[in-house]
């Protein structure tokens, strides 16, 4: 799509507005995408994040919690909300004459929400809920002990659902105060994607956002990456292993490698960790590798489900994989790997929800919206030494492991990493 379908505006408040015109679309997807998730939370309150956005569709001073979904649903709308380590969003997605009704309702949860006790004490049960689900799932919760390991004792490694006992004692003022310190207009991006008129968004965004006060936003802790190993016997047919390392941040000039490192070894069925763990070896039924990026650090990881009596064979095979790949990586596999993530990109650019969290990110991270030409160079310019070199640099870091299950044949973080050093 060219750039000239993308336009942005600040507000002298600080609020940034950004839209991408689609043509031959139509809906629209309309958010508020906020700067603060988890790791800006103190630890008394860790979880805030989390509660606020269920609370945000509990009711306003126009709306009750009915008639915010309601409204949406009556015009076949679609409202949600997510949080995560570094941000937290609320988006819809509408026909385009419903593009003001979305406006509004994301403006109105934002800054008329009341918290009103019945409300907080039936969805405090929601979240407990919630923490009990998660904590029932092991290859869910798994991903919660390696980031708390990988990260400890600092709000970037806390889980974004918060721990129990802090959600129970959680109080109104609690979530105001987290409200008011961290959901200002600097802090925030409008995005939307679709069929739409940048004046039209702009004008919107004045009436439904103008009252967020404009304040300095505190900066959250910088990320310490520790490494560390985790270990949790329990009674499953599986033991669910996630081995990672420190990976790159978002402005990293290694973050197109770590990405096409990723995909090669972990990103798909012609993967290395796939064909050789479990097509030709048959030990896992799912393994795969990610990167996430942070601000200021980033995890790559490498996730398995597998049997109590492969769990012995599965981390050292993985393991020479990972020193493999540091020597070893053809043009072929490269060329693989840059067709995947190329795909993966321009599919991503005919929906209008994720069009619309694209724009904001990029802001918020790289205060511009990058080109999807320029990202496709980027990717192609990517040599196999730079992927080998990528490679060296994070897997001779120190290791992080989370097991969780019938762990007892997992080898240890000194077998791992007396390997990787060798």
């Amino acid at each position: 799509m060219s750039n000239d379908a993308i336009q942005v505006t600040t507000l002298p408040s600080g609020l940034t507005i950004v839209t991408e015109t689609m043509p031959r679309v139509e809906t629209v997807s309309f958010g508020a995408y906020i700067a603060a998730g988890t790791r800006h939370e103190e630890a008394a309150v860790n979880g805030a994040s989390h509660f606020l956005e269920h609370m945000a569709f509990k009711g306003t001073t126009r709306r009750d919690a009915s008639a915010i979904a309601r409204e949406i649903e009556n015009v076949g709308g679609q409202i949600n909300a997510y949080t995560a380590r570094e941000n937290t969003a609320y988006y819809c997605k509408v026909l385009k004459e419903d593009t003001g009704l979305a406006a509004d309702i994301i403006g109105d949860i934002l800054t008329n929400s009341t918290f009103v006790a019945e409300e907080l004490e039936r969805e405090r049960g929601v979240i407990l809920q919630e923490i009990g689900q998660a904590n029932d799932t092991p290859d869910d919760i798994v991903f919660d002990h390696f980031q708390n390991t990988a990260y400890a004792d600092q709000a970037m490694g806390r889980p974004t659902l918060g721990a129990e006992d802090i959600i129970k004692g959680m109080q109104r003022e609690a979530l105001t105060g987290y409200m008011r310190t961290h959901y200002g207009p600097r802090n925030m991006v409008v995005a939307a994607a679709g069929a739409l008129e940048h004046a039209d968004v702009l004008e919107m965004a004045r009436r439904h956002f103008g009252l967020l006060p404009s304040m300095p936003i505190p900066a959250p802790e910088p990320a310490r990456y520790t490494g560390g190993e985790y270990r949790e016997e329990q009674d499953l047919e599986q033991v669910h292993v996630v081995l990672g390392f420190e990976g790159v941040p978002y402005r990293s000039p290694d973050s197109h490698a770590a990405m096409l490192l990723s995909t090669l070894l972990g990103g798909g069925m012609s993967s290395r960790l796939f064909q050789e763990i479990r097509e030709k070896r048959g030990l896992v039924y799912s393994i795969y590798s990610y990167t996430q990026p942070f601000d200021d650090s980033g995890l790559f990881a490498i996730y398995a489900g597998t049997g109590e009596r492969e769990a012995a064979e599965l981390v050292p095979v993985t393991l020479e994989e990972l020193v493999r790949v540091q020597h070893d990586v053809t043009e072929d596999e490269l060329n693989r790997a840059k067709a995947q993530l190329r795909a993966s990109l321009l599919m991503s650019l005919e929906s209008t929800g994720s069009r619309c969290e694209q724009l904001a990110r990029q802001w918020q991270v790289h205060g511009r919206i990058i080109p999807t030409e320029e990202t496709k160079r980027k990717i192609a310019a990517v040599t196999v030494a730079e992927v080998q070199a990528v490679a060296a640099k994070i897997f001779r870091g120190p290791p992080t492991l989370a097991a969780l299950g019938p762990a007892g044949k997992v080898p240890g973080l000194g077998h791992i990493a007396e390997k990787l050093a060798a």
